[in-house]
């Protein structure tokens, strides 16, 4: 029969050294995701794209409203006139 020496288990020792110095921290770092400018643009002009074709090219609605003004006699003044035209000009940098 083989006792402790010293009341201490050499073994036991050994073993337990063994399992803490083999454990290592896992170390964590951050992903990270890069888009070339290339990328970004296409990206936009996708979107662009699906909005315009989503979009009806006719408003209806605001036709209708329109030309409901315009039959009004009173609507068509000066100043409705100049309003028209310099948006006009703005549109053209003019």
């Amino acid at each position: 029969m083989i006792d402790k020496i010293g009341g201490i288990n050499p073994l036991n020792n050994v073993q337990n050294t063994r399992k803490t110095a083999n454990v290592s921290k896992p170390v964590f770092e951050a992903d990270e995701v890069s888009v070339s400018p290339e990328a970004m643009a296409k990206a936009e002009e996708y979107y662009l794209s699906k909005v315009a074709a989503e979009t009806p090219d006719v408003r209806a609605d605001r036709v209708a409203e329109v030309k409901a003004k315009i039959k009004d006699p009173s609507y068509l003044n000066d100043a409705v006139i100049k309003s028209a035209a310099e948006g006009i000009m703005a549109s053209f940098g003019l």
